[in-house]
């Protein structure tokens, strides 16, 4: 993959499921051609990403959380397209909670018949938090495209609470 998105070979896409239940084995190639396949590829790839690991814009899926830091670490890459359309995504991953509020609504989640999607929401919060300073970084950019969504972005990350132990 070059020397952007090396690590994407140490995980095991074969094995996890998208946010569509699908095998999450296409992901890479996805996040490869948003690197390097130029602009109308990219935009064409990040909202094809976007189905993959945050369908509807509100559910993740199991590969979600491993996918986020090579998200962030296509917007932290210099002349990567689309960091807006990333930004975005990691902010719809960020506030993802649906899978929690069902657990909520049903009192428990012993009494659900879900127990692994609330730990897919949280691990995938928890990975979008971690990116807090390639974040900041792009915040701070001279291209408004770039900077606002970052800093909307920054904001969730300040107004959204922690998930609440179910």
């Amino acid at each position: 993959m070059g020397s952007l998105l090396k690590g994407v070979s140490g995980v095991r896409w074969g094995e996890l499921r998208d946010a569509r239940g699908l095998p999450a084995g296409d992901i890479p190639p996805l996040l490869s051609r948003i690197a390097y396949g130029g602009e109308g590829t990219a935009r064409r790839m990040v909202d094809e990403l976007g189905d993959r690991v945050c369908a509807l814009g509100f559910v993740v899926g199991e590969a979600t959380a491993l996918t986020v830091p090579f998200i962030l670490e296509l917007v932290g890459a210099p002349y990567v397209p689309c960091k807006a359309e990333l930004v975005d995504l990691l902010e719809c991953i960020y506030r993802t909670d649906s899978w929690h509020s069902s657990a909520a609504a049903a009192g428990s989640l012993k009494r659900t018949s879900f127990r692994e999607q609330p730990a897919w929401e949280s691990a995938s919060r928890k990975a979008v938090h971690a990116g807090r300073l390639v974040i900041e970084h792009l915040a701070s950019s001279m291209c408004p495209e770039e900077a606002e969504p970052a800093g909307k972005l920054l904001l969730a990350m300040d107004e959204v609470l922690p998930f609440p132990d179910l």
